[in-house]
């Protein structure tokens, strides 16, 4: 197992009696301080299998719930998350602190990091999830049969959801957010480098569940029992209905491979853009600026740029990126045709096959659309891809024979997001090709079941 990414420091605020049993998964500050590497590893199944017990108990509660009662849930999550910013800020500054400490990168860094107006997103995006159609009992399809059986089948919530993410406070509020508005309870693991912040807004979620009648153990934690606890979850088959990994290959490879629990893969984001022959110069520059810098440790953003050899924009292009501190790695053909004055390193294998999630970027040449798609094929994650032209013919074929869950044309890879795509927040962008596919909001935290209704049909 990976145990830089799915271990955890030791933690406090854990008392004796929440690590028995039947104890709150909530951490507390009374009471002596228990870390989880104290427990055997007997009473840490034991407490993490109780944990996903009642988080079972709450989610059949919440399966119940109409869609007025989450929404009031979901309203009252974000005056609360709202009232409570100086402590949330309070603890990301320790858990910014701690990072920097230990060396974490400055990519990695602005990914653990809250403000104000972060806060604020998540309260609007919270606001957004209260005003989108309840995904459980939509008809996805129904019929009457000749024999005169009426058909319906309907979406209804997984159960109980948990999600294994590192260093990714916001995760902890979208993913909440989303399993309560379509009707399932969640057990989190956050990791150790934003464990201060994750507690506290843990309990925000809870205290505000509460507050409209809804059960607290519909969201819990599981950092409290580190890595140790993460093991447990990801074979908690039967306690758990699905298990949504979100974070880097490493992270993301190893929860699939050790998951005894249905995994939903969310991807590593290898991601590509193509710059066609035909596309404008000042309109390749900004998108190009916005997928590499705006936000250059999410998956979403491109790490390779693929530039056709019929076009003349790469001089703006790699003198853009560079005064804006992005170190290239290119090839050959793409060195030479570098202006003056623009450093690059060489690229090998290695870096076409990198989610560098940080300022840097593979350059490679290409002759032809064929040929660009065709390094999409060898070295893509699946996660997005997309072209710059002014070809329509190109653009299509560039749809048609990529295969990857987002494929965009003449724009930014960054809208490969459940808040940007009208999904109100995303559990994760998915990679896989079974159940879901892309960011995944609302309707892929539910599965369905069929409903018939007879009048005392027997089958001959």
């Amino acid at each position: 197992m990976t145990e830089a990414l799915i271990h955890s420091a030791e933690h406090s605020g854990t008392t004796a009696a929440q690590a028995q049993p039947g104890g709150s998964a909530e951490p507390a500050s009374a009471g002596a301080p228990v870390s989880g590497s104290e427990l055997s590893a007997a009473e840490v199944e034991a407490a993490v299998h109780a944990i996903a017990d009642r988080a079972r108990h709450a989610a059949r509660r919440m399966a119940t719930a109409n869609r007025a009662w989450k929404d009031r849930a979901l309203r009252a999550v974000g005056a609360a998350l709202q009232e409570n910013v100086p402590a949330i800020l309070a603890a990301n500054a320790m858990d910014l602190q701690r990072g920097k400490d230990n060396g974490t990168s400055a990519a990695l860094l602005d990914r653990l990091t809250l403000t104000d107006a972060r806060v604020a997103a998540l309260v609007g995006a919270l606001e957004n999830l209260a005003n989108l159609p309840d995904p459980v009992g939509n008809v996805v399809r129904g019929q009457t049969l000749p024999n005169g059986l009426r058909l319906r089948q309907v979406n209804v919530p997984m159960g109980v959801v948990a999600a294994i993410y590192e260093a990714r406070p916001n995760v902890t509020v979208d993913i909440a957010g989303l399993a309560l508005k379509s009707g399932n309870a969640v057990i989190l693991r956050g990791g150790s480098a934003a464990e201060a912040t994750n507690q506290v807004l843990v309990r925000i979620l809870r205290e505000a569940l509460e507050s409209v009648g809804l059960p607290a153990d519909a969201v819990q934690t599981v950092d409290q029992y580190g890595r140790a606890g993460a093991n447990v979850l990801m074979k908690a088959r039967g306690r758990v209905d699905v298990l949504i990994p979100r974070g880097g290959r490493d992270l993301i490879q190893t929860v699939v491979t050790n998951s005894a629990v249905p995994v939903i893969e969310t991807g590593e984001g290898n991601v590509h853009i193509f710059l066609d022959e035909s596309a404008d110069e000042d309109m390749a520059v900004e998108i190009l600026l916005n997928a590499k810098t705006q936000r250059p440790g999410v998956c979403n953003t491109v790490e390779t740029l693929l530039v056709h050899s019929g076009s003349t924009v790469l001089p703006a292009v790699a003198t853009a990126l560079r005064d804006a501190g992005v170190r290239l790695h290119v090839d050959a053909r793409i060195s030479a045709a570098l202006p003056a004055g623009i450093d690059a390193q060489p690229a090998t294998d290695t870096d076409w096959a990198t989610e560098y999630m940080d300022l840097d970027l593979a350059v490679a040449m290409v002759d032809s659309l064929d040929e660009a798609v065709q390094h999409i094929r060898t070295w893509s994650t699946g996660h997005t891809e997309a072209i710059l032209t002014n070809s329509l013919a190109n653009a299509e074929r560039f749809i048609a024979e990529v295969d990857s869950a987002a494929v965009i044309v003449n724009a930014s890879t960054r809208f490969t997001d459940g808040g940007e795509l009208g999904l109100g927040a995303e559990v994760g962008i998915s990679t896989q090709k079974l159940h879901a596919r892309g960011p995944m909001g609302l309707t892929e935290l539910t599965t369905t079941k069929w409903i018939v209704q007879g009048e005392g049909q027997v089958r001959a």
